[in-house]
C-alpha cells in the first residue's frame, strides 16, 4: 500500500478504511514512512478529521503496534483501573486518586507523562522523591502493584511506540490541537496497559489546553465515544481550570502537598472535590460501587482511616523510594535555597487568575520545559497560592516563592502580581463541575 496514496485520500478529505490506517501505524513503527510522509498525514488528519470509525481504528491499531501488558495470571482481587488528566496547573490529583482507588479495592497501573509547555507532569512530580522509579522493569511493576495496589510510572518504551513518533511529529509540525489525534494518542497508551474501566478529568479554563467549554465538552466526548468503541469503559468529567488547584505549583512542592493531602492536615477545598468526584466515578465504572453516594462514602473512609496515605507510602517504597517517606517528607524532599512571599499590591478580594502565565512563571523559575531534552529543577515553584474569592490586605502574600536565586525569585514575584487580579468585591462563585459524559448519554 503507497504511502503516497493514503495521503493523497485523507487529503482529499477521504475516510480511511480500517486497512490504511494499520499501514499508516505500521509506517510509524518500523520506519516505512518517511518523516516528511508522516508530517504530511498528521496536517491532512488535522485539517480534514478523522470519523468516529477512522479514530476507533487508529486508537487499536496503535495500542497494538507495541506491547499491551496482560495482568489475567496476576490474580488481583479488583478491576484496574486509571485516571487521565488533559493538564493543568497545580494539577497533583492522580498522587491522592491512585492510591485512594487502591484502598477501595482496585488495581491501577497509572501510565502517565511529563510536564510540556505551562502544564506539569506527574512523573516530573513523582522524580522530586529520591530513589523512586517512573521507569521500572516489569517485574517491578508487579511488585509494585501486588504490595500496593497502585504505580504511577512512566510509558515505557514497548508501550504504544506508534503514539511516541507520531506526537514528536505533530509537536513540530503544529498539528497537535487535533481531537481525534489526542484522543487517539490517550487511549492507545491506556488500552495498552490493560485497564478494564477509566476516568477522565478534561480540564477546562484559562490554564487548559481546551479553554473553551465546547472545546472541553468536544473532547470529553470523542474520549469517551471512542473509549467504548475500542472497548474500554470510560466517563470524562469536565472541570474548571481557571485557577491553580490546590495551593501548590511545582514538582517537590505539589508532592508535599498530595502527602499533607493524605494525612488529612491541608486539603483544599477544590482539589478534594475533583479528586473525590473522580474517584467516585471510577469506583461505580469498575463495580466497587453502586452509586455515587456509596463510592464517596468509601473514598472518605480510605482518606479518613489512613488507608489511602498507607497503599501511598507503599507504593513509594516497592518503586525504590524511602520507606519513611510519608513520615517525613521534608527530610526528603528536596528544597529551593530561595524563597520569598510576593506580597499583594493591594488589599482587595482575589478576582481571577491568569493561570497559563503563572504555570509558564513556574517554567521559568526551572519548574517545566521548554523542550522535551530540558532538564526540571523539582525544588522550585510557589506554594500557599492564594484562591479566587479570598480577601488579601495590603502586602499579604499572594503565594511563597521557591527559586534557584534571587533574579529568578524578583521575576516570578512579579509575574504573580501581575497574573493574580485583585477588586474591591467578591467574585461570583464559579462551578468546578462543568459536566459530565457518559456513553449513556452520548447514545
Amino acid at each position: 500500500m503507497l504511502a503516497q496514496e493514503v495521503i493523497r485520500l485523507k487529503r482529499d478529505g477521504g475516510a480511511l478504511s480500517e486497512a490504511q490506517v494499520q499501514a499508516f501505524v505500521a509506517g510509524l513503527v518500523d520506519g516505512a514512512w518517511s518523516e516528511g510522509q508522516v508530517a504530511a498525514m498528521a496536517m491532512a488528519m488535522f485539517l480534514n478529521g478523522l470519523c468516529g470509525d477512522e479514530t476507533v481504528a487508529l486508537t487499536q491499531a496503535m495500542t497494538r503496534s507495541g506491547q499491551v501488558l496482560d495482568w489475567s495470571r496476576d490474580g488481583f482481587g479488583g478491576p484496574l483501573l486509571d485516571k487521565h488528566s488533559t493538564g493543568g496547573v497545580g494539577d497533583k490529583v492522580s498522587l491522592m486518586l491512585a492510591p485512594m482507588l487502591a484502598a477501595c479495592g482496585a488495581v491501577v497501573p497509572m501510565i502517565s507523562g511529563r510536564g510540556l509547555g505551562h502544564t506539569g507532569g506527574t512523573l516530573d512530580k513523582f522524580d522530586s522523591i529520591p530513589g523512586y522509579q517512573t521507569a521500572p522493569t516489569l517485574p517491578t511493576l508487579r511488585r509494585a502493584l501486588h504490595a500496593a495496589g497502585c504505580a504511577v510510572i512512566g510509558q515505557t518504551a514497548d508501550l504504544a511506540p506508534a503514539d511516541r513518533r507520531l506526537y514528536a511529529i505533530r509537536d513540530v509540525t503544529a498539528t497537535v490541537e487535533s481531537i481525534p489525534l489526542i484522543t487517539a494518542s490517550i487511549l492507545s497508551k491506556k488500552l495498552a496497559a490493560g485497564l478494564q474501566g477509566l476516568v477522565m478529568d478534561v480540564k477546562c479554563g484559562n490554564g487548559a489546553f481546551a479553554d473553551t467549554p465546547e472545546m472541553a465538552l468536544a473532547l470529553a466526548r470523542s474520549i469517551v465515544r471512542v473509549a467504548h468503541g475500542a472497548g474500554l469503559k470510560t466517563r470524562a468529567l469536565v472541570t474548571d481550570m481557571n485557577q491553580v488547584l490546590g495551593h501548590a505549583a511545582g514538582n517537590a512542592l505539589e508532592v508535599r502537598e498530595a502527602v499533607e493531602f493524605l494525612r488529612g492536615e491541608h486539603q483544599a477545598p477544590r482539589l478534594k472535590q475533583v479528586t473525590r468526584l473522580l474517584c467516585a466515578e471510577a469506583l461505580q465504572i469498575g463495580g466497587l460501587a453502586a452509586d455515587e453516594a456509596a463510592a464517596l462514602a468509601n473514598v472518605d473512609a480510605a482518606l479518613d482511616s489512613g488507608a489511602a496515605l498507607e497503599r501511598f507510602a507503599r507504593m513509594v517504597a516497592a518503586l525504590g523510594g524511602p520507606a519513611d517517606f510519608c513520615e517525613r517528607p521534608l527530610q526528603h524532599l528536596p528544597q529551593a535555597p530561595v524563597q520569598r512571599p510576593a506580597p499583594a499590591p493591594r488589599a482587595g478580594w482575589v478576582q481571577s487568575k491568569a493561570t497559563r502565565e503563572i504555570g509558564l512563571a513556574v517554567v521559568e523559575l526551572g519548574g517545566g520545559r521548554r523542550r522535551a531534552s530540558d532538564a526540571v529543577d523539582p525544588r522550585v515553584g510557589f506554594s500557599g497560592v492564594v484562591s479566587i474569592g479570598q480577601h488579601l490586605a495590603a502586602g499579604e502574600p499572594l503565594a511563597t516563592v521557591h527559586a534557584a536565586s534571587e533574579a529568578a525569585a524578583a521575576a516570578a514575584v512579579a509575574a504573580l502580581q501581575r497574573g493574580i487580579v485583585l477588586g474591591d468585591a467578591p467574585p461570583a462563585p464559579t462551578p468546578l463541575l462543568i459536566a459530565r459524559i457518559t456513553e449513556q448519554e452520548l447514545a
